[in-house]
């Protein structure tokens, strides 16, 4: 697959099979991601790698409501589904993925969220060549971020969790969406014969 097949294959996979992914598999995901571009070569990324399906389940557990109530307050909360959703006890925001990937920042370098969101296309474009399926769970930041869950799953308090991202085999094809046309705010000029 060239690396512009996999940016058009490249979705956000919400079904997962009971398929483990391995640790070699993890270690070459890890491999693709430390190959993002870095500003001033920091590399202020880390990663947290949890493949215990009942902690994922009790993070969930946890999550929901933090998100929830960051939503109220932010005012982002315009959709009931959302809200219903995550008000659901048997709702798993890691839609029952065996791999969470958490890649955290070094929160003292100054484009370090960049670097990491850079880290964090690499390692989804990788695994979409490689057969997995992806997905960005940015609803797992505000308890990722707590202290004491930061603290339990060996995340160092000088560092962020920036992209929460769960890694698994896909359970069907995930049909594309539909994506507009760049908007060009500029005119670029007609190419001379």
């Amino acid at each position: 697959m060239s690396v512009f097949e996999a940016i058009l294959a490249r979705r956000s996979v919400r079904c997962y099979t009971s398929q483990a992914v391995d640790n070699a598999t993890v270690r070459l995901l890890l491999e693709a991601a430390v190959h993002a571009p870095t500003a001033f070569h920091d590399e202020a990324w880390a990663f947290a790698v949890i493949q215990d399906k009942s902690e994922l389940r009790l993070l969930s557990d946890r999550a929901k409501p933090l998100f929830i109530n960051e939503l109220r307050r932010s005012g982002r909360s315009r959709s009931e589904h959302a809200l219903e959703a995550f008000s659901d006890p048997a709702q798993n925001i890691f839609y029952d993925a065996g791999t969470l990937i958490v890649i955290c920042a070094d929160s003292m370098s100054p484009f370090a969220a960049a670097d990491c969101w850079l880290a964090a296309e690499n390692l989804m474009l990788a695994a979409c060549a490689m057969g997995l399926g992806t997905c960005v769970i940015g609803s797992a930041l505000p308890a990722l971020n707590v202290a004491t869950i930061k603290a339990g799953f060996g995340i160092p308090e000088k560092f962020s969790a920036i992209a929460p991202i769960v890694v698994g085999y896909p359970v069907e094809e995930t049909k594309p969406t539909p994506r507009r046309q760049p908007y060009i705010l500029n005119r670029i000029p007609v190419e001379q014969q």
